[in-house]
């Protein structure tokens, strides 16, 4: 027979169950709906398309840069994508991959805040920072107008590392420090902008942590993250002068200075799907949400208030509280001067992108609540009364929030609607196309886009091969003639003619050559750089540590086995 006090194990997950089915319920209509980003489903199919090419790592799509190809995933966070193009692999259609994609992560993100939460408010108080997490306003903002997949990653993430450095912190055992480090590493690979606003807060507690315990140690969770990531990142960095992507933050682009948020916005604006713009009127909602504004205010009271009694929590809100206050100022005009000197800040763009740290620390120290109710009013007369308030405060975020987890409409499309050769030259390839060389010019209508990858005067192609990661064909020409191949200039791309390497010239929507007269068999493959080739090696010897790691961990388990700073007697 099950005893009560077994079922109590499962309520918590009862409750996180029934808050996600909340938050991602849209995702169970047919269609999908729009969104700022609208390119989600088209980049799960291209990421399917360059895998079953045989690309790994993926770095370039074919259909997409106007249907000559484009390095997308070389520069934006393919953590996501990865999975959506798996999952479009298993035989599933790009629209409900793309759903479970997205879903799934939104799903994930109350059990790593759970997992945080729980270790210092335990399991009510955890269950309390869940939910707020879950259904923080900023959290609907990127799922159903925004669109921002990188983003719902990010927030799934955030948790799940501060969650490894604490148990790695208390505990010393490997498989925190793995948590950590691969969860950093999924933060990174997925949104570099998120993970550029969350490290220094990172290494801050760490360092902290170091400080207080003197466990150096520490340093090897971000740093393996890092190694893992390294993939992605250092190409990111260090081929990004191969792109046009400094225009978004040039002159005629969004300036931060147009997008700080208005106080008044923090506590209540008006929810709408548009955009953001320069002033306290906004198309889009700031709010941080009301419940999250007066549990971070009560929970900051409260650990004053027990401070003396229960002096390790309280600091632990406090903590928070000053970390939540420095996001918050971010948001604000106030703080222009250091947007203005700190190098790379305009990366971001939009100071209301703060509001991801915000939602984070106003979710977790708002399960202390909970926490000392539970433990300073539970009188055996009380407990009834407590547990119902504490109940209440958990099931709260459900009931304040639910009514903006809902898009603007429907959209009742089948997987061709996004999937189709012309949809992706034209109609997401003018959404994005920031990644393309800079000498590259767009073509202003889809009539403008050529069909063929090869042309010129009196140029003919036969037995076209065409993949995402390699063109072939015989060409042949009546003359001497200069050949334009409709590849944007990409280091990456290596160019032959009868198996000898050529060198080509960068043009305005490809790239040229002189050909002789004749028939000749031309090659274009995309190969490895030496940037990507060093970041693949390197994230391959992160690999190589969790490997050596984990064998290391069993071997010290064994009986009669040492463990790590144990000697021989």
């Amino acid at each position: 027979m099950i005893k009560f006090e077994n079922l109590l194990h499962f309520y918590p997950i009862v409750i996180l169950i029934a808050a996600s089915v909340v938050a991602i319920s849209p995702f169970l209509n047919s269609g999908f709906f729009p969104i700022h980003d609208d390119t989600q489903v088209q980049r799960v199919y291209e990421m399917k398309k360059a895998i079953m090419d045989g690309m790994f790592p993926v770095r370039w799509v074919a259909d997409l840069g106007y249907g000559y190809g484009y390095p997308i995933f070389n520069f934006y966070g393919p953590f996501p994508y990865y999975i959506g193009g798996f999952i479009n692999l298993l035989g599933i259609d790009a629209i409900f991959a793309t759903k479970i994609m997205i879903a799934g992560i939104v799903f994930g993100s109350s059990f790593s805040m759970y997992l945080l939460a729980k270790q210092f408010w335990g399991r009510g108080g955890g269950l309390f920072s869940a939910t707020l997490y879950l259904l923080a306003p900023y959290h609907a903002l990127n799922t159903y107008v925004r669109g921002d997949v990188g983003e719902l990653y990010a927030y799934f993430f955030i948790p799940l590392i501060f969650y490894g450095i604490w148990k790695y912190h208390i505990s010393s055992n490997f498989k925190y420090l793995l948590v950590g480090s691969l969860s950093y590493a999924g933060l990174i690979t997925s949104h570099n902008l998120s993970a550029l606003m969350v490290t220094p807060f990172i290494f801050l507690i760490i360092l902290a942590l170091i400080v207080l315990k003197k466990k150096i140690s520490l340093l090897a969770l971000p740093l393996l993250g890092i190694l893992l990531a390294s993939f992605y990142f250092i190409p990111a960095l260090l081929e990004m002068k191969y792109t046009n992507v400094m225009k978004i933050i040039g002159e005629n682009s969004a300036s931060y200075t147009e997008h700080f948020v208005c106080p008044q916005q923090l506590w209540d604006s008006l929810w709408m799907y548009g955009g953001s713009a320069a002033g306290c009127i906004d198309g889009l909602s700031f709010r941080i949400g009301k419940l999250h504004i007066v549990a971070s205010i009560a929970s900051f009271i409260l650990a004053l208030f027990f401070f003396k009694k229960e002096k390790q929590k309280s600091i632990f809100v406090l903590l928070s509280a000053v970390l939540l206050l420095f996001s918050i100022y971010f948001l604000l005009d106030l703080s222009s001067f250091v947007w203005s000197i700190v190098p790379y800040m305009n990366f971001f763009q939009y100071p209301w992108r703060f509001l991801l740290l915000v939602s984070f620390f106003s979710s977790f120290m708002g399960g202390a609540i909970v926490f000392f109710v539970f433990r300073y009013f539970k009188k055996p007369k009380q407990y009834i009364f407590i547990a119902s308030v504490s109940l209440i405060l958990i099931i709260s975020p459900i009931i304040f929030y639910q009514k903006i987890f809902v898009p603007q409409g429907y959209a009742y499309k089948i997987e061709n609607d996004y999937i189709n050769k012309d949809f992706l030259n034209w109609e997401t390839s003018k959404i994005s196309d920031e990644y393309m060389p800079e000498l590259f010019k767009a073509p202003k209508s889809p009539e403008e886009i050529h069909k063929e990858k090869i042309r010129g005067q009196n140029v003919n192609s036969a037995n076209v091969i065409e993949k995402t990661n390699y063109l072939s064909a015989d060409v042949i020409v009546s003359k001497d003639t200069q050949v334009l191949v409709h590849i944007p200039y990409f280091p990456a791309w290596k160019y032959s003619i009868n198996g000898k390497r050529i060198n080509v010239k960068e043009a305005e929507n490809g790239v040229s050559f002189l050909l002789q007269k004749g028939t000749s068999r031309f090659e274009a493959k995309f190969e490895q750089t030496p940037i990507e080739k060093i970041a693949n090696l390197l994230s391959l010897s992160g690999i190589g540590l969790i490997i050596a790691g984990i064998i290391y961990g069993r071997k010290s388990r064994r009986p009669g086995g040492l463990r790590p700073g144990e000697k021989n007697r």
